[in-house]
């Protein structure tokens, strides 16, 4: 019997987060009779965390921002492609994206790039755009495949001219959907947080940054709490928002009823106390958090951007407001706070569109694209 030669795959990684949760999410369900997988990753990675998933560990130091400390990554990660001669280079995020493509220049394996969210979608200004926008052009040309998480990543690729279409592929985003349903559950309890039991739960997911809208859920909170004074808030994350949310909350008289958990190892203990589940982004190349929020059964209120519509029909399995619609936001959560059949009528087909998002078909869909190259 002749014994197929394993396909070996280096993973490079820079930002950790969500980025950090797909790609223990794709080499969890990666065959491992026929997948040998590397990584790559920045210092803001755990090695514990890929001890089961991965064959190898590497940590390259590598910084968000654009310097010439990118060299020195850019060596030994072309260093480390030396070492172990992967098959294939799979960078994950621009600037990873940028370096792993850069260091696999004349090298005789494939390389695929999947920026998990474009850069040049940001809500920046129109110079950083045409920056980022040219640098995905030029890097566009030292690999042989991109991936897309959803329709609209693809579309805007198009829209910039990145590449030829023949080089995008949509790989549709995932979550671990065995996971959630073998684990335990109930393990946050509301009187924890200082929530009573019968209080109305208004929560979100993400980072309290510019693109996740903590402000504007905060002020969103503020009319919510006006009509509903029990009502509690809650913000599962961290980030350089937190002193501003936490001093509008104190202004305005949301300081006892406002719950900011910071980072934490298991958001969906969290999300199961929440009767309403938002996610107001003010850009999205995805939103993992949506099919999060479906699979633990909590009616969603989301923006109207980019990929998040891919994945929320308005009216059918969630409901979908303006970018910084504050106003919107408000009358959304009071529709599902007064509402029960509109509620249960979203769940029920929010739970229906979860098995779409299964993370088996995303690590079977890159296996067949590992397997084809």
């Amino acid at each position: 019997m002749v014994v197929k030669k394993k396909i070996r795959v280096m993973h490079v990684a820079q930002p950790a987060g969500g980025v950090d949760r797909y790609l223990r999410m794709l080499l969890k369900y990666l065959d491992k009779q026929r997948i040998e997988n590397i990584v790559v990753l920045s210092q803001d990675f755990h090695r514990e965390d890929y001890k089961e998933l991965a064959d190898f560990y590497e940590t390259v130091e590598m910084q968000r921002a654009i310097g010439v400390q990118d060299l020195k990554a850019i060596y030994q990660v072309r260093k480390l492609i030396k070492k172990y001669c992967p098959d294939v280079v799979y960078a994950h995020s621009s600037k990873a994206g940028a370096i792993a493509r850069v260091a696999d220049i004349g090298m005789s394996n494939r390389c695929i790039y999947n920026p998990h969210g474009w850069a040049f979608n940001m809500k920046t200004s129109s110079k950083t755009q045409k920056m980022y926008t040219m640098i995905e052009k030029m890097a566009a040309l030292f690999c042989d495949m991109i991936i897309c998480i959803s329709d609209a990543e693809k579309k805007s690729a198009l829209e910039k001219r990145i590449c030829k279409e023949e080089k995008l592929q949509v790989i549709f985003n995932g979550v671990d959907i065995d996971a959630y349903e073998e684990a335990e559950h109930g393990l946050i309890k509301r009187t924890t947080l200082g929530i009573p039991d019968d209080a109305f739960v208004v929560g979100m997911v993400g980072r309290l940054c510019k693109q996740k809208a903590p402000d504007v859920f905060v002020k969103a909170a503020k009319l919510i709490k006006q009509d509903i004074p029990s009502v509690h808030f809650i913000i599962v994350g961290n980030g350089e928002m937190e002193a501003e949310v936490r001093k509008y909350a104190e202004e305005n008289g949301l300081s006892d009823s406002l719950h900011i958990t910071g980072w934490v190892e298991n958001p969906m203990s969290y999300v199961e106390l929440f009767d309403v589940a938002c996610l107001v982004s003010r850009w999205e190349g995805f939103g993992l958090a949506l099919p999060e929020y479906m699979l633990a059964g909590k009616p969603i209120v989301a923006t109207r951007v980019d990929a998040i519509p891919d994945i929320i029909k308005d009216g059918e399995n969630g409901l979908l407001v303006e970018v910084d619609d504050i106003t919107g936001i408000y009358m959304a959560i009071m529709r599902l706070n007064q509402n029960m059949k509109v509620r249960d009528a979203l769940i029920s087909k929010a739970k229906q569109s979860v098995i779409r998002f299964d993370a088996k078909r995303v690590s079977a869909e890159h296996q067949e694209l590992f397997e084809k190259m």
